[in-house]
């Protein structure tokens, strides 16, 4: 069985919810009509019946709703996304085997009170939160409670990277240009993110917490033996043997994150998220349904990918499946 860890959905409620508060995201929210299968789950699911052995994990598309509405009606629009989730994975149960939490983390404790509600009433399996919360570090000490409760759990946390085209790629400009801030820009959020979480030593408060990355990690695998050797110079500076609340050397941290295998069918880039966190961290995801075909493209270029691996039979099956199935209790 493939377990797909992260594909978007817009359901039809919170959909319309969107499209009668967020007036300040409104283009954005239009551009997702030329994906259907955000929407149309009957579409979606003749797309998964070309692969039988096949479900998927579902998570609301952007905006993050902090960047969008105030605390009350985020909470509002928060409930109304994971109610209508929780109702598709009843109605598909062959095909959506989980959905993962919508979260108003402009305000913490709504995030946190919204959190236990979908866990445990509604039975999602995680939360979703990006890469920087109204322009806020992910390490920030306002949000190292959700990050104790999701260890209580024990349940993934996805993040989902974003960088507006308003933030621009040079100082003297006012927006960035030729999708540099999604194609470029995201993977290095991503990497920010880790690399502020390891800092903030989010392992060491937490040993057992467990991060999924998207599109395997950013651009942390690639640099690997650059972390290393820079934090190693570092280090020197300084003169010790590790940074301040750490126990560790900062690589160390960043393996214990997971991957996924959204990475648009490059099986070069698979094997080095492979080679960077292991088989036992790294999670099928195909990020459906962003692509020409409403999905059907990414999922066939990352099955693809994963079948070119050149790694044991049983490490793919850990990537398909086993991996998923730990971290979600399935």
């Amino acid at each position: 069985m493939k377990i797909d860890m992260y594909t978007h959905v817009l359901p039809a409620k919170y959909k319309e919810a969107l499209y009668r508060y967020g007036d300040k995201f409104l283009p954005e929210i239009k551009v997702q009509e030329k994906r259907v299968t955000l929407t149309d789950h009957e579409a979606r699911c003749r797309i998964l019946d070309e692969h039988e052995d096949m479900a998927q994990v579902i998570s609301t598309t952007i905006p993050p709703l902090e960047e969008v509405f105030d605390p009350g009606r985020a909470a509002e629009l928060a409930r109304i996304a994971n109610d209508e989730m929780a109702e598709l994975v009843a109605k598909f149960p062959k095909r959506y085997i989980a959905a993962i939490a919508n979260l108003p983390l402009n305000d913490i404790d709504a995030a946190m009170k919204e959190t236990e509600r979908a866990i445990r009433k509604l039975g999602l399996k995680g939360i979703q939160i990006y890469t920087s919360i109204q322009g806020k570090p992910l390490s920030s000490e306002e949000f190292m409670p959700l990050y104790e409760m999701m260890t209580r759990f024990d349940l993934p946390i996805w993040i989902h990277p974003l960088r507006r085209t308003t933030v621009p790629d040079y100082p003297t400009e006012d927006v960035s240009f030729h999708h540099i801030s999604g194609i470029f820009g995201w993977p290095y959020e991503t990497t920010v993110a880790m690399t502020r979480l390891v800092f903030a030593g989010i392992f060491e408060k937490f040993p057992t917490l467990k991060i999924i990355t998207h599109h395997c990690g950013g651009m942390t695998p690639l640099f690997g033996e650059r972390i290393v050797v820079l934090y190693n110079t570092a280090l020197e500076r300084l003169g010790g043997k590790v940074f301040p609340g750490l126990t560790k050397h900062p690589v160390e941290y960043y393996k214990m994150f997971y991957g996924d295998t959204a990475l648009n069918g490059n099986t070069w880039g698979l094997m080095n998220g492979y080679h960077f966190f292991g088989e036992d961290r790294l999670v099928f995801a195909s990020d459906m349904p962003y692509d020409v075909q409403n999905g059907a493209v990414v999922i066939r270029q990352t099955v693809q990918s994963i079948e070119r691996m050149d790694i044991p039979e049983s490490s793919k099956k850990k990537i398909y499946e086993g991996n998923a199935r730990r971290l979600l209790h399935l």
